[in-house]
């Protein structure tokens, strides 16, 4: 591996590799005081975001900094961009400043392979536009991972604005490719077309994918799809599709509840489902540990890619 933009074509055992190793990773984050091998000591790693972010870009350098690496941070609002600089010559700036990998967030679908063709360095997708978003897709699965031993045969569904989001579409590429059941729940108008045809379930009633699945991979909703001609209303949405404890006590089924973040609370999840750690209840929630095991997945990355 020299890049990782996505998970659409990356074949199983790369998948197993990160997951392996990020459980290595894992194992000794958990430790009182945690002790790594600085094997990424000469490296400076560019975190070049040119959208907000707080989980993503603080669990990359978290990770660059637990490997031994430096980091460059990057925003677009603070930078040259402000004043009309181009992606290509943004990139070529600071790889002339020698940066070893390119950690890239940007508005725009298919922003991190074209730097790839721009860059000689190794490109770490970190969310582009509506594409993908392949490490928190890695640290879901993962997440999955730890709880049920395997995700072969696991039947995961995902909740909320599928067509604008890069999460969704890493998540079907690799629970796919590491062959669990997956099924898509959202309003017909935030479902992306074709996707049946990937050997996807469609459900446009949340109970009846609550009672099919194991666990819920449940999306932010973007306020703005609701007056974007894409919703009626928020709370409309959320009678009719956010995960409450209502809802699950009532269907009797206990299920284990993930999301990326941030969270818009009583919309898409209610509090008292996003914050239960542990039973009474019908679900339990992974949300903090997700935030841990993003450490420890993007370890793993920069390790594959870096490392001499």
């Amino acid at each position: 591996m020299k890049h990782l933009t996505g998970l659409c074509e990356l074949p199983l055992h790369e998948i197993q590799h990160l997951l392996d190793l990020a459980a290595v990773f894992k194992k000794e984050l958990t430790t009182k005081a945690p002790a790594f091998a600085p094997t990424l000591l000469s490296k400076r790693i560019a975190l070049a975001f040119f959208e907000n972010s707080t989980r993503t870009r603080f669990s990359f350098e978290i990770a660059a900094k637990h490997l031994g690496a430096g980091t460059l941070n990057f925003t677009a609002s603070s930078s040259s961009v402000s004043k009309g600089e181009t992606l290509g010559d943004t990139i070529r700036n600071l790889e002339a400043m020698q940066v070893d990998a390119f950690v890239i967030r940007h508005p725009s679908s298919g922003a991190a392979d074209l730097i790839t063709g721009i860059t000689s360095k190794s490109v770490i997708n970190a969310g582009d536009g509506s594409h993908e978003h392949p490490t928190q897709a890695l640290l879901d699965m993962f997440t999955l991972k730890e709880h049920f031993g395997s995700l072969k045969g696991l039947n995961v569904f995902i909740l909320g604005d599928i067509l604008h989001s890069r999460v969704a579409r890493s998540n079907i590429f690799g629970m796919l490719t590491l062959g669990a059941n997956v099924a898509l729940c959202s309003p017909s108008t935030l479902l992306p077309p074709g996707t049946s045809a990937l050997g996807i379930r469609i459900f446009t009633d949340l109970d009846q994918a609550i009672q099919w699945a194991d666990a819920a991979i449940v999306l932010r909703l973007q306020l703005e799809r609701a007056t974007g001609g894409y919703l009626p209303s928020l709370g409309e949405y959320a009678v009719h599709f956010g995960l409450s404890d209502e809802r699950l006590d009532r269907i009797r089924k206990h299920l284990l509840v993930l999301h990326p973040g941030p969270i818009n609370r009583e919309i898409e999840i209610s509090s008292r489902v996003a914050d239960r750690i542990q039973p009474p209840g019908y679900s339990s929630s992974l949300l903090l540990q997700q935030v841990t095991n993003g450490i420890a997945v993007r370890m793993a990355v920069l390790q594959t890619l870096l490392a001499e």
